[in-house]
């Protein structure tokens, strides 16, 4: 029998007839209100549906009681009640609970940010990225309940797409990893989040590794240009990220308590991946006598700030921060002399295991977890980087200028350019090389 409406009252609810198959009567005043007419019984029900940001979460049907038991007025006063509780996303009958999905992007961040990056020791510079996206990418998500990106997974690919578009592709996909490893963290302290990541609703750029090194003939011009740089410190700095490979982050925060010149070593306390991932970098010979170039030169145009740091600036850290430049000035920085310094090392025929720990990646392979790097340092990993610098500076286009000559060529020389002043041997730093 189809379901029929009218005003219920208890006079009306007398006259309805019982029936073998049930059927409802709605009330025509309260909408979701009705009477469930069966074979010995007339029940008193109520349905209401919870809705959030557009999308039904879930449907709930309760039982008030049986006609006889309570009248008509009585159950719809019920139903009200009810109706209530599941407009402010409630079951009726259920005991009170955390409303779910409360938590807002902006404190899914914070806990984030605090609890795992800090306490993992990740660096300040994997905390500003992320910082960045979360703050400047997704501002105006972040007081928003997190839950509302789980029940609307389109958002989060209307954003990517839209990430894409204003800002260019690498970074969309970088921000949404950043946005997918937040949710997976606040997920696990507020189970009411959706389980599937609306991060993997996302169709993924696609990215290409940059291809931006240098190789062997490259250098001599790439030299010219560095040589021709008005600013000594910052040239040398971009000289040692080439003859080092290292990531210029960690570079421009070395200290002088960090380099020991006798045992030609730098130790990078907090690299990438937090201080569990320290390490050290072998000095070869050129790399000493750039070294004490940027040292020199940081004493006469930063003095204060050179007291500490190996490439002083006159900025608020004491020490170089923006390592870009020009392009026409420079062709070729940052990243793109770490890919040059692994071109340079495959083409000196330093093999594949060396050449992750010179740059400290991770080792491949099982076997590889029981080689002690410490013991390779001081003697087999030296003996590399020499061969890696060798092939960087000493080129015969280089060897022919004197200009090269007298730059790269060794301490002494330098120390014959550099005002009297500051000539000798500076705190705690030993100058043979």
């Amino acid at each position: 029998m189809a379901d029929k409406g009218q005003v219920l009252t208890d006079k009306s609810i007398a006259l309805l007839s019982a029936a073998e198959t049930q059927y409802k009567v709605r009330d025509g005043e309260l909408p979701g209100f009705f009477v469930l007419i069966g074979k010995r019984r007339k029940t008193f029900m109520v349905q209401g549906e919870f809705w959030r940001d557009g999308v039904r979460e879930f449907t709930a049907q309760v039982k008030l009681g049986d006609f006889g038991d309570m009248t008509t007025r009585q159950a719809r006063g019920k139903a009200k009640e009810a109706l209530g509780s599941i407009a402010k996303g409630e079951r009726p009958g259920e005991a009170p609970k955390i409303k779910p999905g409360s938590i807002t992007l902006r404190q899914a961040w914070e806990r984030y940010r605090d609890a795992h990056m800090k306490r993992k020791g990740r660096s300040s510079g994997t905390i500003e990225n992320y910082r960045d996206h979360m703050e400047r990418l997704f501002k105006d998500w972040l007081d928003n309940p997190l839950a509302r990106l789980g029940r609307q997974p389109h958002l989060v690919v209307e954003r990517h797409d839209k990430i894409t578009k204003e800002n260019g592709s690498y970074i969309a996909n970088g921000s949404m990893r950043s946005l997918r490893a937040v949710y997976n963290h606040a997920r696990k302290s507020n189970t009411d989040l959706s389980a599937v990541n609306p991060v993997s609703a996302i169709d993924w750029n696609k990215e290409h590794r940059r291809n931006t090194g240098m190789g062997s003939k490259d250098i001599s011009g790439w030299l010219k240009e560095l040589y021709a740089m008005d600013n000594p410190v910052r040239r040398e700095f971009h000289l040692l990220t080439l003859l080092s490979g290292s990531r210029p982050t960690a570079l421009k925060k070395i200290r002088l308590e960090h380099i020991d010149l006798r045992q030609r070593m730098i130790r990078i306390p907090k690299p990438k991946g937090g201080e569990e991932k320290a390490f050290d970098i072998p000095l070869s010979r050129p790399m000493v006598r750039c070294i004490i170039r940027a040292i020199r030169w940081g004493r006469i145009m930063y003095s204060q700030q050179a007291k500490s740091w190996l490439f002083p600036a006159d900025s608020e850290q004491g020490h170089l921060v923006e390592h870009k430049e020009e392009r026409n000035v420079l062709s070729k920085w940052g990243n793109d002399l770490r890919q040059s310094y692994r071109t340079l090392a495959q083409a000196a025929g330093v093999s594949e295991l060396d050449i992750h720990l010179l740059m400290n990646h991770s080792l491949p392979g099982v076997n590889a977890g029981y080689i002690t790097r410490d013991r390779l340092l001081r003697d087999h990993l030296r003996s590399q980087q020499q061969r890696i610098s060798e092939l960087a500076i000493h080129s015969t286009a280089v060897e022919r200028d004197l200009l090269f000559v007298q730059w790269l060529g060794s301490a002494k020389i330098d120390e014959a350019r550099c005002p009297p002043h500051t000539a000798g041997q500076p705190n705690g730093i030993s100058m043979a090389a």
